[in-house]
């Protein structure tokens, strides 16, 4: 768990490892549920998700999930604007990084962006600065590398939230880093689920 609003039903940021051959009964996600596939392959009715692969299903989407092999995901739940009915399912391995014109040491790969929010990919450059300054905060999870910010090293799988208007100069390791990145989310204080 990394971050968690609320009980049973819960506005919560969690890093989740199924077992093999393990299983979910089917539900449906009220408020939205988006993850990452961090290893081994994650499955639902909808297919089958290797590491990478980037998946959004929006409020009041129904699924079972399941994994004969395993896996580890980064899940959000209800943190969906709960009009939301956008399902986005992308396998990241098939996509190339773009340059970012305006940071020479970044570059992105978008995964979703509507008024609310913007998630992507990011690499960046062995050795280098890289300056967050968004006004409605970002989230940050380590993919592969490592950073440092604040005199504290974040490596692989470290998660780390700044709130909205919040100023930091992260600093690369000597083999940069990969992350994934949301930002523009924390306009609005989080609040725990209407219906929890």
């Amino acid at each position: 768990m990394l971050d968690r609003l609320g009980d049973e039903v819960a506005r919560a940021t969690s890093i989740v490892r199924y077992a093999p051959e393990s299983h979910f009964s089917p539900h449906v996600h009220t408020g939205g549920e988006e993850f990452l596939v961090l290893d081994g392959v994650f499955q639902d009715e909808h297919g089958d998700f290797p590491a990478g692969c980037y998946v959004r299903n929006p409020p009041e989407s129904r699924h079972t999930p399941r994994s004969a092999r395993g896996c580890t995901i980064l899940v959000k739940l209800w943190q969906f604007d709960l009009a939301d009915r956008t399902h986005v399912r992308i396998d990241t391995n098939k996509m190339a990084f773009l340059r970012d014109p305006e940071h020479p040491a970044v570059e992105i790969m978008p995964l979703f962006r509507d008024g609310h929010e913007d998630v992507r990919l990011e690499r960046w450059a062995p050795d280098s600065t890289v300056v967050i300054d968004e006004a409605g905060g970002a989230e940050i999870f380590v993919l592969q590398g490592s950073f440092t910010e604040s005199g504290e090293t974040f490596e692989e799988q470290s998660w780390l939230r700044l709130p909205k208007h919040w100023r930091c100069e992260l600093r690369t390791g000597a083999q940069g880093v990969r992350v994934w990145i949301k930002r523009g989310h924390l306009v609005e204080t989080p609040a725990r689920p209407h219906n929890a």
